[in-house]
């Protein structure tokens, strides 16, 4: 262990890019155990449009951090941290090797890292104020509050805008994140060419469509999720919730989407960039 940290393996890459397959079969080749870094794939019933793993691709490896929240409330990167962290050690307890597999880099970072924002309470009065605003209206507030955090932040994720407003106008800006180290990690990222990954977005987005994503989203919100909630969980929920409600047309939701999920690619690999840490692999 380096400085009595803890070893573990993270890997890492854009949307699509097969992350998932890679960490199974490492998984199987060194007898590890796998845990998810995704902000979606945390919560119960998003299944299909948040591409979680399934029962037959986990190929009897086990998976942690999936299906661990209700999809009504929101989850934090802080309780991601706690169980994420939990998760390790039972899985170093039983003499495995932890893998830490996810596109959500803010996510890795904070259980890698140590990152964390500081404490500053919610404040109900300022999110009601928030809510009423366009997501663009948010990012251009932010921009004029802390420059730097507007450069980092996703621009198109209402609950993590609306808090680093929050947390800007009570302190003045966004302090830097204070960092103490969790674990020594190896990273694998997955690389892939623009185009290709392109295709396999294109390719995916209609295999989802064909497995019924439409009709888990109408189950999620028959079962009490709002579509409002279901808008703030971001790309494929926020675009089938705007066809649900009559927003825009089946073809449009599809376009669009396809769009932003390609938008949403580029981002994570901005954000994978800044690790020089990171050893690069091509699957293709």
């Amino acid at each position: 262990m380096k400085n009595n940290l803890h070893k573990v393996i993270v890997i890492v890459g854009p949307t699509a890019s097969g992350k998932s397959d890679l960490a199974v079969h490492l998984a199987k080749q060194i007898g590890g155990e796998i845990i998810s870094a995704d902000s979606r794939q945390v919560y119960k019933g998003l299944n299909i449009g948040s591409g979680k793993i399934t029962q037959k691709e986990m190929g009897g490896v086990r998976h942690h951090m999936l299906d661990v929240a209700n999809p009504r409330k929101v989850y934090s990167v802080e309780q991601y941290v706690k169980e994420a962290k939990k998760a390790v050690a039972e899985i170093i307890a039983r003499k495995r090797v932890p893998i830490i597999a996810g596109g959500t880099g803010f996510y890795i970072e904070a259980l890698i890292e140590g990152t964390s924002l500081p404490e500053v309470p919610p404040d109900k009065a300022l999110r009601e104020k928030l809510a009423k605003k366009t997501t663009e209206q948010l990012f251009t507030m932010l921009s004029k509050l802390d420059k730097t955090r507007a450069k980092s932040v996703d621009k198109k994720n209402r609950v993590r805008l609306i808090r680093a407003i929050e947390i800007a106008e009570k302190l003045g800006k966004v302090p830097k994140r204070k960092s103490k180290k969790n674990f020594d990690a190896y990273y694998i990222g997955v690389a892939t060419n623009t185009e290709m990954l392109k295709a396999k977005i294109a390719k995916r987005l209609k295999a989802r469509m064909k497995a019924g994503m439409l009709a888990e989203a109408k189950l999620l919100h028959k079962q009490g999720l709002s579509w409002k909630r279901m808008r703030e969980l971001g790309l494929e929920y926020r675009f089938m919730a705007e066809y649900l409600t009559g927003k825009m047309s089946k073809q449009e939701m599809l376009e669009k989407l396809e769009i932003a999920i390609n938008q949403y690619a580029k981002r994570q690999m901005t954000w994978f960039k800044r690790n020089k840490e990171i050893q690069w692999v091509s699957l293709s």
